[in-house]
């Protein structure tokens, strides 16, 4: 199989190569990822998860608790409504 797609590779090569990206150029990318748990910004920056108005977000939640009280617990059932927050 692997020598099926080199082969493959070879016989179309003009498809996957080009004047300074020759067939089996291969280019290294080291990047230092350093992790942290202090905030960049301040606190009052911060996007909310949901960008919603309280009263958005409140209309959300009673409608999320009418779809819940409405499916039992051995009961699957598709919404008929989509939810949109804005």
């Amino acid at each position: 199989m692997k020598e099926d797609l080199i082969k493959m590779l070879f016989q179309y090569r003009e498809a996957f190569t080009s004047d300074n990206q020759p067939l089996g150029a291969i280019k290294g990318h080291h990047v230092d990822i350093i992790l942290h748990i202090e905030t960049t910004y301040p606190q009052l920056l911060r996007i909310p998860a949901y960008p919603a108005s309280p009263g958005s977000r409140e209309a959300l939640e009673i409608h999320i608790n009418v779809l819940m009280r409405n499916v039992g617990p051995n009961e699957e059932k598709e919404a008929t409504t989509p939810v949109i927050i804005t």
